[in-house]
């Protein structure tokens, strides 16, 4: 089926398939990470206040639209790569990504909402260019490289996403001080270079399905995923005077039509000609077990990071001088030792899973994130540094053992004509593990936050000099906009201050003011009430994953398929 080891050019070809595709594992990186760190810069450009009520879901969409939308094309961009072509399929997702870019770095200052509107269209046109990719690459290394090289091949990929991320966080912090629309300038150079090389160099390796498009299936499938998807994004949006959207008809009415549509779509597969995705392949005991303990590492993680960067920029960071402003970008700085965990085990677990297999490394791997986990839990939220970073490191590195061998060992447990759409799968679950973790920890830790925070604010409020009324008024304070607020690098108490009615603010003494505009104020007044709740988050996460990890176990010994080659 690799007719260029035939031909003698293998050797060459399966490293410019592995650099052409590590490109684009760094572009996409950069893009998602170069948002995240921007996104004080891109709200000020555009004159839109995030603290306003309905100016969050503006904030919710351009933080999670692009993952909605990979998350519900994955499955039916695999399998049409399986049919149409692995190699035209990645190239247009180049091409695609080059224009959303584009498009991009064109919107005009000041346009407000309509402005932030056309962002999010755009950035949902990058996210289908993104999904090709992603949804291919993985497939493109599976069918370039050999089994006995294909780990570590796989885990030099996976490192070019730990280091766009990094490149990301970096460059996002930098750039923005110029101007907004450069984060998206830097992705258009990597984009045309990897849509010229795809085209100039790629070549199409792997045999086409012939298969006709299930309709049903993708329609069923695609739908249920939005809805999820959907549903449970707007659960961290506050519904009337709760902190969170659970008791909302939208979110509810989402996920439970969302879930009866995955039903059928379950049921219809089972008796559709030609599935758009072969439900057989979790009776592989390698795909099944690796997918699911997949699932969970998504679950267990996604959103207990983003709460440790808002613990960061919230708490630790303002409370050892960093200007509120200017944490978004030290954040960043104090998670590098995560990622470069991450990029010095990638690798490595790749290069010995092709010689003993995925098991050890994958479960041990779980193992080591799972302690790392229960070591947050139980830092002080004034810590110390250096502890700190070495328990962020000892994460990286648990991340990286499990994350290319798992990839491996599903990949090898494939069969040749299905591995557009299970990576398809693969991805899809782990997208939508992040988007449950966000639905679920943000929750968990919200709750806890919004009942014991107003108290505190209150208590703060009047221990720093203020009268009751304007300590009252301070204790009504969004909790979920405190934590966005923190994320986006926005002094929260400033904007109180200069919110207030002239009535109150002339009571507010000299003395008074600079109490509560000190960096410590804030920070002081919410930590015991977030850290609760994500010490609870943090517990709950190490559980899943040493659930996870002992699914990984049960994967079985070495596995690879006749056809794996």
């Amino acid at each position: 089926m690799l007719i260029y080891r035939v031909e003698g050019t293998f050797m060459q070809y399966k490293w410019t398939v592995l650099t052409n595709t590590t490109l684009g594992g760094l572009m996409s990186s950069i893009n998602m990470t170069i948002v995240l760190i921007s996104l004080p810069a891109i709200f000020r450009g555009l004159a839109i206040n995030p603290f306003a009520p309905d100016e969050f879901v503006y904030l919710l969409w351009i933080l999670m639209g692009y993952s909605i939308v990979t998350s519900t094309l994955l499955v039916t961009l695999g399998r049409i790569s399986d049919m149409k072509g692995r190699t035209k399929l990645y190239t247009m997702g180049f091409v695609i990504f080059t224009i959303g870019s584009i498009l991009l770095s064109l919107i005009p200052d000041g346009t407000g909402n309509a402005g932030a509107l056309v962002l999010i269209v755009f950035r949902l046109v990058q996210a289908v260019g993104g999904a090709l990719l992603m949804v291919n690459s993985t497939a493109l290394i599976t069918d370039a490289f050999g089994t006995k090289e294909r780990g570590r091949a796989l885990g030099i990929n996976s490192v070019s996403f730990m280091a766009g991320s990094l490149i990301g966080l970096i460059a996002g912090g930098l750039l923005a001080n110029f101007d907004w629309h450069y984060i998206f300038v830097v992705s258009i150079p990597f984009a045309v270079a990897g849509t010229v090389w795809s085209i100039v160099k790629l070549k199409e390796t792997s045999r086409l399905v012939k298969a006709t498009i299930d309709y049903i299936g993708n329609i069923t499938l695609g739908v249920g995923l939005i809805l999820i998807a959907l549903g449970l994004t707007y659960s961290i949006v506050p519904y009337g005077t709760e902190p969170t959207g659970w008791g909302s008809p939208f979110v509810l009415g989402s996920i439970i039509i969302g879930l009866a549509l995955i039903g059928l779509f379950i049921y219809s597969e089972r008796r559709a000609k030609s599935p758009i995705f072969e439900l057989r392949l979790f009776k592989i005991r390698p795909f099944a077990f690796g997918n699911v303990s997949g699932l969970l590492s998504s679950l267990s993680r996604g959103a207990v990071m983003f709460l440790v960067v808002i613990w960061l920029q919230g708490i630790y960071l303002p409370l050892h001088g960093i200007p509120i402003a200017n944490t978004p970008f030290w954040a960043g700085i104090y998670m590098i030792p995560l990622m470069l965990g991450f990029v010095v085990l990638g690798p490595i677990s790749g290069w010995l899973t092709d010689k003993f297999g995925a098991r050890i490394f994958a479960t041990t791997g779980m193992v080591i994130i799972g302690i790392s986990l229960l070591m947050l839990a139980n830092l002080p939220y004034n810590f110390n540094l250096v502890e700190f970073e070495l328990i962020l490191f000892l994460n990286g590195i648990g991340g990286g053992m499990f994350a290319s061998p798992n990839t491996t060992a599903i990949m090898n447990a494939t069969p040749a004509d299905d591995r557009g759409s299970a990576n398809g799968m693969r991805t899809t679950l782990n997208n939508l593990g992040q988007t449950l973790s966000m639905a679920i920890f943000f929750t968990i830790t919200i709750s806890i936050f919004s009942v014991v925070l107003p108290g505190s604010l209150l208590h703060e409020g009047v221990s720093a000099g203020l009268n009751n009324a304007v300590a009252t008024q301070l204790s009504r304070l969004s909790p979920t906009g405190l934590l966005f607020s923190a994320f986006l690098g926005i002094d929260p108490i400033h904007a109180f201050l200069t919110s207030l009615p002239p009535s109150l603010s002339s009571t507010i003494s000299a003395a008074a003011l600079k109490n509560v505009s000190a960096n410590s104020f804030l920070p002081y007044s919410i930590a015991p009430s977030f850290m609760e709740g994500l010490s609870i988050a943090l517990y709950i996460s190490a559980i899943l994953v040493f659930v996870g990890a002992v699914l990984s176990a049960f994967r079985g010994k070495k596995y690879i398929r006749e056809d794996a080659e």
